[in-house]
């Protein structure tokens, strides 16, 4: 007989997959996320036509199993010469059934990936923009500096106009501050890597103290996740068909480097099956995040901003599934209050369904504000994945009644440390080329003799 589908092999039945369920009872709304997602909506065609094959194949095999396990009950109880025909009618019983499984298996596994295809289903709340937006404002924090002779002035924010024009991170960094380098990394390891030197090594460490500090207090788990991942694991974490040539892979060896932490956090409770009272889970990461930046072409090619490898604190929650909306605000607020203590102005954004990726039922970005570009910059992403990501780790609860359902997961960034170290170059230096340290991260500075206290100084002077 043929082999266990994946899903009896992780041990759970696939009805209690939001996206499934869609597909089966409103295949017009799957469409409909399809084309908001500016995906191809004949996808629905595609599976609903092996979902039906399926469907039939199935009833056929446990028909065949019901007959072929009759038989074998009357043949043992039946007399000698009875015996042999229903033996024979076994026989032909058990040839065809071995023949339908085996398309049944075939069946089944095109049918999964076509499922796995499947983006997750979208919130309600989520728009559905024109060609060129790519997301919606939905709040600001802080009053943004304007050099004065920029091209236009931002709108909706509070802002003031400040006189001398603002230095760019990049040259905060490498060349008033002298205190990183990323000319001979270049050299020796090539473009997007960094040497970072003095007061910004000890920012680093107190900006990861820091987020970490705060959401531990609030009652997240820290956690220091494996850096790498199996194949399967990471194939069932992320879009792996979209960001297989985003991530880096062990050359000789079945595993891959993590681009967050969030990746080995959701897999820590792969093929888990919980009860109510274990969730909510909530765990606080940090990592080294490694990531070939393949789609970025030529952007941000100066300073640390966009880099193959930097440091970040990442919220994840397992919830239940009527609470995961309630964790999205609630872990988007934890990290407004991140920011909002370093003193960076910034805007929350809604992100349009074609830009969501593909795990995401809704994602925030939180954006801060850089003085010398005149622009929001993301510094931070906060998902809810709802069960996209669960169904394929097999991560369910089974509620009070025995009813199973599969976890929701969210996601977000706490604090990816050098793309912030950049907000602060651009929005907290001083004329005399000094950068004043925001007076949330003294406390994790202040115990270390070696450390600056209130201002980065560029390197020769003294204090």
């Amino acid at each position: 007989m043929a082999g266990k589908s994946f899903i009896d092999r992780v041990g759970y039945v696939t009805m209690s997959y939001s996206v499934l369920e869609a597909l089966r009872n409103n295949p017009d709304a799957v469409r409909k996320v399809l084309v908001a997602r500016r995906m191809d909506p004949s996808l629905v065609e595609k599976f609903l036509g092996l979902d039906e094959r399926w469907r039939q194949l199935k009833k056929e095999v446990d028909e065949l199993r019901h007959e072929y396990n009759k038989l074998s009950r009357e043949g043992a109880r039946a007399p000698p010469e009875r015996r042999r025909e229903l033996v024979e009618r076994a026989k032909e019983l058990a040839a065809r059934l071995e023949k339908v499984e085996k398309e049944l298996e075939d069946v089944e596994k095109a049918r999964e990936e076509v499922l796995w295809s499947f983006p997750n289903l979208i919130h309600e709340s989520v728009p559905t923009c024109p060609e060129g937006v790519d997301s919606v404002p939905v709040r600001y924090w802080g009053v943004v500096k304007v050099a004065n002779n920029a091209a236009e002035l931002p709108r909706g924010v509070d802002y003031v106009v400040v006189e001398r024009s603002p230095v760019g991170h990049a040259d905060m960094a490498e060349v008033v501050l002298k205190m990183a380098d990323t000319l001979k990394a270049g050299e020796v390891a090539g473009s997007r890597f960094y040497y970072l030197f003095d007061d910004l090594v000890w920012l680093d460490f107190a900006l990861a103290m820091y987020a970490m500090d705060y959401l531990t207090q609030r009652g997240f788990r820290p956690v220091i996740p494996p850096y790498m991942l199996k194949f399967d694991v990471i194939r069932r974490v992320l879009d792996f068909d979209t960001f297989k040539d985003a991530i880096y892979k062990i050359d000789g060896e079945d595993l891959y480097l993590i681009a967050t932490a969030e990746h080995g956090i959701a897999a820590y409770l792969y093929k888990r099956e919980l009860v109510e009272e274990e969730l909510p889970q909530l765990y606080v990461g940090w990592s080294p995040c490694f990531r070939k930046e393949a789609g970025a072409g030529n952007r941000d090619l100066k300073g640390i901003f966009r880099v193959h490898i930097f440091h970040k604190v990442e919220q994840f929650v397992f919830s239940l599934p009527e609470e995961s909306w309630k964790w999205h605000e609630e872990i988007t607020k934890n990290t407004e209050e991140l920011i909002r203590g370093l003193g960076l102005p910034y805007r929350v954004v809604n992100i349009c369904a074609h830009d969501l990726g593909a795990p995401a039922a809704k994602k925030y970005d939180i954006e801060v504000w850089y003085p010398a570009q005149g622009m929001y910059r993301e510094l931070a992403s906060c998902s809810n994945v709802t069960d996209w990501q669960s169904y394929r780790l097999g991560i369910r609860v089974t509620r009070k009644g025995m009813k199973r359902e599969f976890v929701h997961t969210l996601n977000c960034t706490g604090l990816a440390t050098t793309r912030t170290i950049t907000a602060i170059l651009e929005n907290f230096q001083r004329e005399d080329g000094a950068v004043e340290i925001p007076k949330a991260l003294r406390p994790y500075l202040e115990p270390i003799k070696a450390a600056p206290k209130d201002s980065i100084l560029p390197r020769g002077v003294k204090r």
